[in-house]
């Protein structure tokens, strides 16, 4: 879909045949040609975002395109057609959902309506995505459904610092983006802690954790990271990623930074601070 995207695009807006100048927000002028997509994973939710992600080989990164004229004009949403999954990818991209919808709810641009859309789709895959990898029919309704609400929240506010890295640790390993966004999801909560209000409690609860009125602050902040570690580790997601070197923190660092999801993150972060946090994936 994300490809379709890009070539959509480029039909229509010739000027930008470069693919690589189509990244972060590009002035095209004319909607890409018409685009039918049927999504056959529970994640990405491209079939109704506005962003779309190329991985450049050659310079070994990912880089975010994010165009209000990249968008199909109609998306067929059928769990039926993510049905042959097999259990590694369930997972991986219903957490990289699960990252959708938490970093959509708590990035700097969130509001009142992309709230709804959020917490409904963190509710929805906290419930769905076990029994999703088991391949039982509610489990993949309630992911399509879960992954879907959360494209149509981040995509009118954007994701945050776990996008960043993640899309940096695909490009320079090769490792699957729901497998980073998810090994990377705890991190960049802790990190992001202090600068989140009341709203983790809204993710504790949204993810059916009990009594979290009657928890301190402290407290539901554990609580919803100790509920995204359990979800994550219940459907066999890593916590390590052995491919990290020593020598490649600085590069990982500034792709991080430089990313076009970073700027939406509730906190601003040093190259040193990101370079502890791809360290504490290194095996």
């Amino acid at each position: 879909m994300d490809t379709s995207k890009a070539i959509g695009i480029i039909i229509t807006n010739p000027e930008f045949e470069d693919v690589r100048s189509l990244e972060g927000v590009a002035p095209t002028k004319n909607p890409c040609v018409p685009i039918i997509a049927v999504p056959t994973t529970a994640g990405t939710a491209a079939e109704v975002t506005i962003n779309y992600v190329i991985t450049d080989v050659e310079k070994e990164r990912k880089f975010v395109c994010v165009d209000t004229h990249d968008m199909p004009i109609v998306a067929i949403v059928d769990p039926e057609m993510m049905s042959s999954m097999p259990k590694g990818l369930t997972a991986a991209t219903g957490m990289d959902a699960l990252t959708h919808a938490i970093e959509g709810y708590t990035t700097r641009a969130a509001w009142e309506m992309t709230d709804m859309f959020h917490l409904e789709a963190i509710r929805l895959i906290s419930q769905n995505l076990r029994d999703a990898v088991e391949n039982k029919k509610s489990g993949r309704e309630g992911m399509a459904l879960g992954q879907y609400i959360a494209g149509m929240g981040f995509s009118n506010v954007g994701l945050g610092i776990d996008h960043a890295m993640a899309h940096t640790l695909s490009a320079h390993y090769d490792t699957p983006h729901g497998v980073a966004c998810a090994m990377f999801l705890p991190i960049s909560m802790e990190f992001n802690r202090e600068y989140t209000g009341e709203r983790l409690r809204e993710v504790a609860r949204a993810m059916g954790v009990e009594g979290v009125d009657n928890m301190t602050q402290e407290e539901y902040r554990d609580a919803a990271i100790a509920a995204v570690k359990k979800l994550s580790e219940d459907v066999g997601i890593p916590t390590t990623l052995d491919k990290i070197k020593e020598e490649d923190l600085d590069t990982l660092a500034t792709d991080a930074l430089n990313d076009a999801c970073y700027p939406g993150n509730p906190r601003e972060a040093t190259k040193e601070q990101v370079i502890e946090m791809f360290r504490m994936l290194m095996a």
